[in-house]
């Protein structure tokens, strides 16, 4: 059965920013009470630090051409960080330092982006197999100077004998049991599957966990992040996956 829910862990690199961000702005209201102010910028400076400045590029590209494209709907404009940034920079914290990061179905780079935004110590790649997506990405990788992020134009299950990684991400994408599948070639000994649901996560794990289990996941964790900060905290499936399956010998030919 998948492990049980747990807190979700504290940042494990330097080089990030304070991942704890304090208290948000608040203020007094009617009756002496405190109302907290959650404002996007504010929490966003916190978990972006000195990214902050591409991190507001990269949104401002978000609803203009993104929803030109139809990756972002235009609905979304007004809760751009709220709903997506922020959403996405919580899991940060999760990613070991210092490793590869593949994102599936990476479409307007949510969580790829932003991750590699937050964290440069990470070499992230952004999986994409739709060219207008991708066309979009690589446009927005340049204009933001991202060095530490390449853009496959390829289904995930392609790049098995290509890319190996320590973390697989997804937000939007698929179900738990799929994306496990295309993860498990991917991800080295040791790493792991992170996926951003939504409220409905637990219940999707407990429906897809014995698939998960005949394509190799060796534990599952429900983990909600930023419940310290956000209005709606990010509910994630961290997946532990044991590493690629060995390639079957060649069978020698008959003469």
């Amino acid at each position: 059965m998948p492990a049980a829910d747990h807190d979700g862990p504290d940042s494990r690199t330097s080089e990030t920013p304070d991942w704890s961000g304090g208290s948000p702005e608040s203020g007094e209201v009617d009756g002496g009470d405190v109302e907290v102010v959650r404002d996007p910028l504010v929490i966003a400076g916190q978990l972006f630090g000195s990214a902050l400045p591409k991190a507001q590029e990269y949104a401002a590209r978000l609803v203009t051409t993104g929803i030109a494209h139809g990756l972002v709907g235009p609905k979304e404009a007004p809760r751009i960080w709220e709903r997506h940034l922020l959403n996405c920079v919580v899991v940060a914290p999760t990613i070991a330092p210092h490793v590869q990061v593949a994102d599936l179905g990476s479409g307007a780079g949510l969580p790829g982006i932003v991750l590699a935004l937050a964290r440069p110590d990470l070499t992230v790649h952004l999986v994409e197999p739709l060219h207008r997506r991708v066309v979009w990405l690589r446009d927005t990788v340049t204009a933001l100077e991202l060095d530490n992020t390449v853009v496959h134009e390829s289904r995930a299950e392609a790049l098995a004998s290509h890319l190996a990684v320590r973390h697989t991400t997804a937000r939007a994408v698929a179900s738990l049991d799929v994306l496990t599948r295309w993860s498990r070639p991917l991800v080295e000994t040791g790493g792991s599957l992170v996926a951003i649901k939504g409220a409905s996560a637990r219940a999707e794990l407990d429906r897809d966990w014995p698939r998960m289990r005949r394509s190799g996941a060796l534990s599952a964790d429900v983990v909600t992040l930023g419940s310290d900060l956000l209005i709606e905290p990010t509910t994630t499936v961290v997946v532990e996956l044991p590493g690629p399956l060995p390639e079957k010998p060649r069978r020698a030919k008959r003469h």
